[in-house]
């Protein structure tokens, strides 16, 4: 299974600042896409940080959860897809969020921002 191709959606929508599992993070981009997909309406994430794309996460927009999942180390590029969606933890400073690490497969952790 591969990433999702975006020249087969087109943009839904942009949030800065966004949230992710509903917790705001400072600097987090997110970038949504949508297309047709027989009666229903398929959905991808694309998720940046200074500019560099760090995950994508994807299904359907009826659906409350991710229905698959992919990483992009910094130094290896994009990771398998996974199925669900991604392990995540927040970076505080105090009780500000100010980053997050998200898990690739092999159980390493990736840090985004602060």
């Amino acid at each position: 299974m591969s990433l999702p191709d975006l020249a087969e959606y087109v943009p839904h929508r942009s949030t800065p600042d966004a949230d992710f599992e509903g917790t705001p993070v400072p600097g987090l981009r997110a970038d949504f896409y949508r297309r047709p997909d027989g009666d229903r309406i398929a959905s991808v994430g694309c998720y940046s940080y200074a500019g560099r794309e760090v995950l994508r996460a994807w299904g359907f927009v009826d659906e409350e959860h991710c229905r698959r999942h992919a990483v992009l180390d910094p130094e290896r590029g994009w990771g398998p897809v996974v199925e669900g969606c991604p392990d995540v933890r927040f970076r505080r400073h105090g009780d500000a969020v100010v980053g997050l690490e998200v898990r690739t497969p092999k159980g390493e952790w990736i840090t985004v921002g602060g």
